[in-house]
Parts: structure tokens; C-alpha cells; sequence
């Protein structure tokens, strides 16, 4: 398998899991026997939300940043980011004492911005598209010599963000039906490689909002799909997949499936009134695909990752 093809295994994904142990917090496990009645399943809400810098994206960032040797750690670590990503970097760059650069989208939610200056990074702004992303990303790391901290497209970061999976098969090791938010695809990847190296009768599915449905139409197709120009309120999805993570989703992956705006507002106020949660958009497109009956979980024991809740309470979608 080529490098930009390379994926970690279920001994990386443990191993992540020792590396970023003393970085990361155990989130919990939620469960509303009212919500399940509303959707005719039994849910199991793994809440990332309650993670360090908001998101579980701590999780990929701290091993990406840990397991770096020093000389190369020592010039600082650069990524583009719509915010999540951006802040985890910061914050495990600044557990090591080193400087992290990151490139933001002009439109960037500010409550994301503002994490991201929080935990120490250096905030680069661009136009909001993937090409301009990575050229500022790439012209930062030209002047500066920083490591490379791609958002998905890292095999530390998606052994990183697995561990999450595991935790939650711990807690609740009767699950049938694992779901995760599906935007570049490090989460939905990492977690289907753990949970599959676990229990491969588990049944891995990725979650998407139809405004930015690259990746189901990608993965139904059988090959990559350009990046949508999309406004979805789910901003942390409107990243495309790269081909490492489209090779781990079209390997290990169920299916992916797609809901409406609408649904990921309700979904959002849903696990507000039921688990007294505030999650961003991103977090909610898992419950918003089963209210919309395009996940069909059947009645099964489903555990959904919910990915963030760094969100604007100015500008809550409900308002």
C-alpha cells in the first residue's frame, strides 16, 4: 500500500490511546429512553462534545503531536482547519511547548476562531475553499518549517481519533450499529477500523448532510467526488475525503447517509431537550439521518459519536 494510501490498524489505534492518555478526558455515555421511544431505537450517545477544546478531535491532534520526534516538533506543527481541528492542534502543540499555525476559512463560526486563539495558535485567515486552505497552509509551513497536521489525511490523526470507538465498546459492548458525522473522513475511518478490530459483526455508518454529500455519492459511485461548494450549517463537514480516507470507508464502511438541514436543526434541539447537551451542527447530523429515516438502525442498539459542541450560543440555528 502506498503512504497516501497507508491506514493504522486496530494495535495503532491502541496504541494512540496509551500515547494520548494522560492528554485526553474519558467522555461519557448518554442514553434518553424518551429519544429512543421518538425514533424507535436504542441510542447510546458517546459525548465528544465534553472532550478537551470542545470535539474529538483532541484525540487525533495529541497523538499526531506526540508521537512527532523532536527535532521535527521542535519547528512547530501547521494544519488548516474550520475550527475544531485548529483548536485540538493548539492545544496538544501547547502540551509539548511547541508553536502551532493555523489556517482558517474567512468564514470560520467565531466561537471556532476564538478556541483556536484560546489554546495558543497563530490564526492565518483565507478564502473559504479547499484550494485556498492548502495553499496558505502550504505557504505557512514553507516559512516557518512547522509539521504538517493534516485535518484526516494523517494515519496518527485517524489512529487518534478511533480511540474514541473504543471507549465507547467498552461502555456499552452490546452495540450493533456504530454511526459518526462524516465530513473528511479521519473519524468515520478511524472508527470503523477499532470497532471492526473489536467486533467485525458490527455494522459501521457515516453520517452527512445532503448540502455537502460528496462522500455518500462518492462512496455509492465507487470513486471520489470533487468538494461540493456548499453553505451547510454543518460546517465541520464541508471538508471532501481524501483517498486514503475514501479507501477506508469503501473498505470498512456500511454505508453513508445523507440528511436535510432542516432534520440537523431538530436533531440539534432534540438532543438539547432529551440529553441536556449543546452540540454544533457536525455533531448532530447522526440523529438528524435517523429522524429522516435515511439511516435506518431498526430497532438495533446504536452508539453515535457525537463529534463537537463548539457553537455560537449567539446564533443558535432555533433562534
Amino acid at each position: 500500500m502506498s503512504d497516501r494510501l497507508a491506514l493504522p490498524a486496530l494495535a495503532e489505534v491502541r496504541a494512540a490511546q496509551a500515547r494520548i492518555a494522560p492528554h485526553v478526558v474519558r467522555t461519557p455515555v448518554l442514553v434518553s429512553p424518551e429519544l429512543d421511544a421518538e425514533v424507535g431505537a436504542a441510542l447510546v450517545f458517546k459525548c465528544e462534545n465534553l472532550q478537551r477544546v470542545g470535539a474529538f478531535k483532541a484525540r487525533g491532534a495529541c497523538n499526531a503531536v506526540f508521537a512527532l520526534a523532536p527535532a521535527a516538533a521542535a519547528r512547530g506543527v501547521v494544519t488548516h482547519s474550520s475550527g475544531n481541528h485548529g483548536a485540538a492542534l493548539a492545544y496538544a502543540a501547547a502540551r509539548r511547548g511547541i508553536p502551532a499555525y493555523v489556517v482558517m476559512p474567512e468564514n470560520a463560526p467565531r466561537a471556532k476562531q476564538e478556541n483556536v486563539r484560546r489554546y495558543g495558535g497563530v490564526v492565518h485567515f483565507c478564502a473559504a475553499t479547499v484550494a485556498a486552505r492548502e495553499a496558505m497552509c502550504a505557504s505557512v509551513q514553507n516559512e516557518t518549517g512547522a509539521a504538517l497536521v493534516h485535518p484526516y489525511d494523517d494515519v496518527n490523526v485517524i489512529a487518534g481519533q478511533g480511540t474514541a470507538v473504543l471507549e465507547l465498546l467498552e461502555d456499552a459492548p452490546d452495540l450493533a450499529i456504530v454511526v459518526t458525522p462524516c465530513g473528511g473522513g479521519g473519524l468515520l475511518s478511524g472508527t470503523a477500523i477499532a470497532a471492526l478490530g473489536v467486533n467485525p459483526a458490527l455494522r459501521v455508518f457515516g453520517a452527512e448532510p445532503a448540502e455537502a454529500g460528496d462522500a455518500a455519492a462518492g462512496f455509492h459511485a465507487g470513486t471520489l467526488q470533487p468538494p461540493p461548494v456548499t453553505r451547510t450549517i454543518a460546517d465541520g463537514l464541508r471538508s471532501s475525503l481524501s483517498p486514503r480516507t475514501f479507501a477506508a470507508l469503501r473498505e470498512h464502511v456500511t454505508d453513508i447517509a445523507t440528511c436535510s438541514e432542516a432534520n440537523i436543526v431538530r436533531a440539534m434541539r432534540l438532543m438539547w431537550e432529551r440529553l441536556r447537551v449543546v452540540v454544533e451542527p457536525s455533531a448532530a447530523v447522526p440523529l438528524a439521518c435517523i429522524l429522516e429515516g435515511t439511516l435506518a438502525v431498526d430497532g438495533a442498539r446504536t452508539g453515535i459519536v457525537v463529534s463537537g459542541g463548539n457553537v455560537d450560543l449567539d446564533r443558535l440555528p432555533w433562534q
